[in-house]
């Protein structure tokens, strides 16, 4: 339908008070980008799982020299070196556990073999002769010290910090509590090393989530008994990587990372592997995955790729300023602007809101979320229970739905958000508008959660402790929509097949609910599985889990808002031009909406 002689129905926008600057560039990304991986250093294991080992450790010190006719304890001791060694990502061979048994060789030598035989420690050779060979804990083990940690930790806070503590609230979700739930063991090594000339490759993003598996490319490394090598690029230049690499005769890369969007396209282009032709796809417990991260890896009925972080776009706005200005999280599109409009006090340096506003690829994401927060896609996907189908996007017989109603419903709210934002609001992008949330700068920010860390990770941000989750707030009509983002990780179509194995299994540990735990441990706030989030040291770490659990749940999680379509990419870039011409005040709402529709029209022609 066209606009151009419909009447705005928001009327006062101070269209010429901003002006709009370039983008920042590749290099600044990378810049953010290595911003976060130093915000969210961690280490190997949780800081809960080495203070415990430190603890058990310091403490049998302190017996056996404080008081006399207690004997070392080899087994507990051995249990300790090797527990640390695996934390901490260092080779531990058996002589150097029988060293730390505090006991005579001999009978070192013998509670040694005494916990292979119980099957608490793993074997893994070390050359190719076999007569050389590191240990490492078992499953078994792992899954024993995780309960006793566990156990002590909460024996430490109601015996030292008081009977209550152990009934804090912070320890009650859903009517459950953490200390009933079922906590999901470290990382154990594979049985046996996989084998892979020049050690493994992988291609990622360079987001904090990603940064932190480099983080703890040692212990994954350890885990594999494998190198790993992995190279990092900005969301652009990843997707010109990915499809340069399936131009080659044979890949140059293990495994790739895929940004969800761009499912479909890579589908097509033959940049991935169908996950069927390569594993058991029942190896991955699908039905762990957030179903529509799950689903979002599809293509035609068929996954290309595990999901390595489900990240929803969410509104994050300080709590602790709505409670003093006496007002109600928003739900709604006009509550939200109402909220933003009475906290915006620009003359003492405070804004209402901070989004994705810079042109191209970061307003276009912004757009296509605005049309489903008035219930609409950017393609006219048949409506179902929830939301809308993306299960016959395959057969490539849709349209471009921009120019309608709902479409300048949310040209003129994106128009208005600009009354309420700072001032560069024009060239912000992902990062960018996270920052002055950080800061203390902004009431409310649109954010995916794998940034949650540039402020729940620092405790001199305002917004440390402060911050509440929420869907986007829906328009009229609609319902509320948390907008899925975040990658899967896939098998590129030309890897050579002496590689695939080595692939495959490697594939299974970067996704498995271990590995996932150890991302959110080390400060990563995504997480694609409910088991994850259903941990108790996961539900510690961070509120957000918990929320976005809830929205799963009630079925908010979609990503019908950017369907993951061969001409994603040229949607986006279209609407983030039309769009920003629009917010400089260069064009009216309706005339951004025929221009962005025309060139839609254009680049799905074909179809």
């Amino acid at each position: 339908m066209n606009t151009a002689d419909k009447p705005s129905t928001r009327t006062g926008l101070r269209r010429d008070r901003l002006r709009s600057r370039q983008p920042d560039s590749k290099d600044q990304m990378d810049a953010l980008a290595r911003d976060m991986q130093t915000r969210t250093a961690g280490q190997a294991a949780s800081p809960d799982a080495l203070d415990i080992l430190s603890f058990v450790e310091e403490m049998s010190d302190e017996l056996e020299g404080g008081m006399e006719l207690v004997a070392p304890d080899p087994v507990l001791r051995m249990a300790l070196q090797l527990l640390k060694g695996h934390f901490e990502a260092r080779i531990v061979t058996p002589t150097s556990l029988i060293d730390a048994s505090h006991v005579p060789y001999a009978t070192g030598t013998r509670r040694l073999k005494k916990m292979m035989y119980a099957g608490l420690i793993e074997q893994r050779p070390r050359t190719s002769t076999g007569k050389s060979f590191s240990v490492h804990p078992s499953e078994k083990l792992l899954a024993q010290w995780s309960q006793i940690s566990g156990r002590l930790r909460r024996i430490s806070e109601v015996r030292f910090a008081g009977a209550n503590a152990a009934q804090n609230t912070e320890d009650y979700y859903y009517g459950g509590s953490y200390s009933d739930a079922i906590s999901i063991p470290p990382l154990s090594v594979l049985p046996e090393s996989i084998k892979v000339p020049g050690g493994l490759r992988v291609l990622v993003h360079g987001d904090p989530t990603f940064m932190v598996m480099d983080q703890l490319k040692r212990q994954f490394e350890q885990v594999i008994g494998a190198r790993i090598n992995q190279r990092a690029f900005s969301i652009d230049r990843l997707r010109q990587e990915a499809l340069r690499n399936a131009e080659r005769q044979t890949s140059r890369y293990d495994i790739i990372a895929v940004d969800l969007p761009w499912i479909g396209e890579f589908a097509e282009q033959n940049v991935l592997m169908p996950l069927e032709d390569a594993m058991s796809v029942s190896r991955l417990d699908p039905a762990d995955f957030h179903t529509a991260g799950w689903k979002a890896a599809h293509w035609g009925g068929r996954a290309y790729g595990v999901p390595a972080q489900t990240t929803p776009e969410l509104l994050f706005y300080r709590r602790d300023v709505f409670a003093q200005f006496g007002l109600e999280p928003p739900t709604t599109t006009d509550g939200l602007l109402d909220a933003a409009s009475a906290l915006h006090n620009p003359r003492k340096g405070f804004y209402g809101i901070a989004w994705n506003a810079a042109r191209g690829t970061a307003l276009g994401h912004t757009v296509l979320m605005a049309f489903a927060d008035f219930g609409q896609p950017v393609l006219d996907l048949p409506g179902v229970a929830g939301g809308f189908d993306t299960g016959q996007l395959h057969k490539r017989s849709y349209r471009a739905t921009i120019d309608t109603p709902a479409g300048l419903q949310a040209a003129e709210y994106l128009m208005e958000l600009l009354n309420y934002s700072p001032p560069d609001i024009l060239s912000m992008s992902w990062y960018e508008r996270v920052r002055p949330y950080a800061a203390g700068k902004v009431a409310m920010a649109f954010g995916y959660t794998l940034i949650a860390p540039y402020f729940e990770s620092d405790e001199t941000s305002p917004a440390y402790g402060n911050t509440g989750y929420l869907p986007h707030p829906a328009g009229p009509g609609a319902r509320t929509v948390a907008p899925v983002g975040g990658y899967v990780m896939g098998i590129p179509a030309n890897l050579s097949e002496d590689r695939l194995a080595a692939a495959v299994e490697a594939l299974t540990v970067f996704t498995s609910p271990e590995a996932q735990k150890l991302y959110v441990q080390n400060g990563s706030r995504t997480n694609p599985r409910y088991s994850v989030a259903a941990d108790p040291e996961v539900r510690r770490a961070s509120t957000v889990f918990e929320a976005v659990d809830g929205m799963s749940w009630r079925d908010e999680l979609q990503f019908w808002p950017r369907p993951p379509v061969p001409e994603i990419t040229g949607l986006v870039r279209i609407c983030g031009e039309e769009f920003h011409d629009m917010l400089r005040g260069v064009h009216s709402p309706q005339t951004a909406l025929i221009r962005a529709q025309e060139r839609a029209d254009a680049l799905l022609k074909p179809n």
